[in-house]
């Protein structure tokens, strides 16, 4: 990853940028670097993620994007240096529709896959946003959608965020409704079928 402002990097955070970059995350979680905003911090990098299904055709589950800022003045309203703004969109069963505690339980998520991942915040908030799309007329026979998007942000307390990556990629896949792996182990990539098997 590189800052989106200059080639001129401080030291803090070329090393946030290289946590980033060595922090591993499931096979099922591809990421991409994309523009990071311009006018938010004097340095930002930024990636998007998608989880998809297990066959190439199959639809995106969930998708998101993860925006490192960096103000080596700090921020006020960040409270600190290092400020993480990430995004999670997930589609989910129709029956969640009618689910009260959606959002606290949303929420829960990041909770604990910040916790989990050891990352280090302070100053968090954030948004969950659920919505139901019925169709009718024509369309009535479909069922209803209902989409989910967690956007949150928080202040990183030290330059280690690989911890906050992999929390943000643990959300992604809980959204998508992937089963959580145990302690110690490792996701391997779906087998493909060869020819003649």
């Amino acid at each position: 990853m590189t800052s989106a402002r200059t080639t001129d990097v401080p030291a803090e955070f070329r090393a946030a940028l290289d946590s980033i970059g060595a922090q591993r995350v499931r096979p099922e979680v591809r990421l991409q670097e994309v523009p990071a905003p311009r006018r938010v911090a004097p340095f930002s990098a930024a990636l998007t993620g998608e989880v998809g299904g297990q066959g190439d055709g199959d639809p995106e589950l969930a998708s998101g994007r993860f925006v490192l800022l960096y103000d080596q003045g700090g921020q006020e309203a960040w409270q600190g240096r290092f400020r993480v703004v990430t995004l999670v969109r997930a589609t989910l069963e129709p029956e969640m529709a009618d689910e009260e505690m959606l959002a606290r339980v949303a929420w829960s998520w990041l909770d604990e896959a910040v916790h989990d991942a050891g990352a280090s915040t302070h100053a968090e908030g954030g948004t969950v946003t659920r919505t139901v799309s019925q169709s009718f007329g024509a369309l009535a026979g479909r069922r209803d959608d209902v989409e989910l998007e967690i956007r949150a942000s928080w202040t990183a307390d030290s330059t280690d965020l690989g911890a906050h990556l992999a929390a943000w990629s643990v959300l992604l896949c809980t959204a998508a409704g992937l089963p959580p792996l145990p302690d110690g182990v490792t996701a391997l990539p779906a087998r493909r079928p060869t020819v003649g098997s």
